[in-house]
């Protein structure tokens, strides 16, 4: 039976570019967007009362929206109320400074969470003169972005000294992932500050549902993610040729009828059409979430496959719908995904054979099936918004007098 225990404190999130209310699919709209809101949603089901703050960009938005009971959406002016991308909002982040300061000098909360290094600047500002402890969590570190991206990386170029001056400054710094710590301590960032908490999925709306798939059909490999180069999904196309028993679905980016304004739906389709698979390759265009679960589900393999991922939320959606998955050995897929156990780790580059390794699972349907039973349980045990909720809850208790509360609304 349900309780709404009592409030445990006030929680500020700073998410300056990824609203809690946005539609995912966008250039600058997906996991850190679904991280914000399902966190403010666990905790506020805890007892804390939280209010996330964002960057108005419209100038339809009202100035509060209630997400739920206990979570409170501001949007904050700073620069022009239209979509800005986020390599470009840094020179308005003092303007969100400014808000936060004078709204939290009348009600300051308990502790804040910034998300995304220009969010801890923006927090910092507001909090540093009213002593209020700031919990980090990056999201994605520069130093990663600049070493696979280089010259094509459009951060702005203060951004690896920023990061670094955050974690100083703030109170605690939430990891994702163990691989994340690396990359911290190798900033010079101090170890005992550093709490690995990793991202979530919720296991009831991403669980297995019945295939349904005529007899026959070929089998199906499944790419979910942005339509960005390093998602990988050229090098699924190129593996594909050697898998001649099998389709490979593409899912992400605009609406199927907008693919061909594409540039990298374009560069994708001529990888395959170069690789005579154009017959086994559907670009599905971007897929809500609703229909997400079927779609996991529906296939015999998930494939996720970047050059370079902070955290990954695809392979935690799709062993939570029991479908193994075939990831690279990048960030946080090396903690998700547990080789040999819920699906196989590749290296990230071209040179290991992945059609011989994803022909080989396919022809074991026992592995398949044990691989999908141990990453649903896997996710259960692990990696649901719940516990996730609980982790970020020890970490405020750790950096401010916020007491966290074990009662929960189920």
């Amino acid at each position: 039976m349900s309780r709404i225990p009592h409030t445990a404190g006030r929680v500020a999130m700073v998410s300056e570019h990824a609203s809690p209310l946005a539609a995912l699919g966008g250039p600058d709209a997906g996991g850190q967007n679904v991280y914000v809101a399902q966190v403010a949603r666990q905790l506020a089901r805890r007892g804390y009362r939280v209010t996330v703050y964002t960057r108005r960009d419209s100038a339809g938005l009202p100035d509060r929206v209630t997400l739920i009971d206990g979570v409170q959406v501001v949007h904050v002016p700073a620069g022009p109320p239209a979509p800005v991308p986020k390599d470009e909002l840094l020179p308005h982040m003092t303007e969100f400074g400014n808000f936060l300061a004078r709204q939290w000098a009348h009600n300051p909360p308990d502790v804040v969470h910034s998300h995304f290094w220009m969010s801890g600047l923006a927090a910092l500002a507001g909090a540093r003169d009213l002593g209020i402890p700031v919990v980090q969590t990056y999201h994605a570190l520069g130093t990663v972005k600049k070493r696979y991206q280089g010259a094509a990386d459009t951060s702005p170029p203060q951004r690896l000294a920023v990061e670094e001056a955050i974690g100083h400054e703030c109170a605690g710094i939430i990891a994702t992932c163990s691989d994340e710590v690396a990359e911290l301590k190798a900033m010079g960032l101090p170890e005992d500050r550093i709490s690995v908490v990793p991202c979530g999925v919720d296991p009831d709306q991403f669980a297995p549902v019945a295939p349904n798939r005529p007899p026959g059909a070929r089998r199906r490999l499944l790419a979910v993610g942005r339509l960005v180069p390093r998602k990988g999904f050229d090098r699924a196309i190129r593996a594909l040729a050697g898998i001649p028993d099998a389709e490979l679905l593409i899912a992400g980016g605009p609406e199927a009828d907008l693919l061909g304004a594409e540039p990298e739906a374009a560069r994708l389709y001529g990888i395959a059409a170069e690789y005579g698979v154009s017959d086994r390759v559907t670009l599905l265009g971007g897929v809500g979430r609703a229909r997400m679960p079927r779609l996991m589900s529906s296939a015999d393999l998930v494939l996720s496959l970047p050059l370079y991922e902070p955290f990954g939320i695809v392979p935690l959606e799709a062993m939570a719908c029991a479908t193994p998955v075939v990831a690279t050995a990048v960030g946080g897929q090396l903690d998700t995904v547990v080789d040999g156990s819920t699906g196989l780790l590749v290296p990230a580059d071209d040179d290991h054979d992945l059609s011989a390794a994803v022909r080989a699972l396919l022809a074991d349907p026992g592995r398949l099936a044990r691989y999908g039973t141990a990453g649903r349980a896997r996710v259960l045990t692990r990696y649901t918004w719940d516990r996730v909720a609980e982790g970020v809850a020890g970490v405020y208790g750790a950096v401010s007098s916020i007491r966290s509360l074990s009662g929960v609304v189920r």
